[in-house]
């Protein structure tokens, strides 16, 4: 299995309203892709403010495989909620590993 984690930020034209979408987007996820065995999603939350360096949405999926990872990448439910992005973020991290 691999897990995979993502950060966005973004810039002023997010509202809390979007953000909230957004998370219920992700959520929405379980069950409409293929190899996605879990995910959660959710709002910043932390109290060390001094280092979210304005990264408000985390994302943690846990694929099957890489396969099932590189599938989902061009599935239109993802590809849908990246359209969702396209007005309001400013950057994405992304960190993906293998789960020993």
């Amino acid at each position: 299995m691999i897990e995979h984690l993502v950060l966005f930020q973004f810039n002023e034209l997010i509202t809390p309203e979007k953000e909230e979408e957004l998370v219920q987007k992700l959520l929405s996820f379980k069950g409409q892709i293929p190899g996605l065995v879990e995910i959660t999603a959710g709002l910043n939350v932390t109290e060390e403010v001094d280092k979210e360096q304005g990264y408000r949405l985390a994302l943690r999926a846990t694929f099957e495989s890489q396969e099932a990872l590189r599938e989902y990448a061009t599935h239109p439910v993802h590809e849908e909620f990246k359209q969702m992005l396209k007005d309001v973020v400013e950057n994405v991290i992304v960190a993906d590993y293998p789960i020993l």
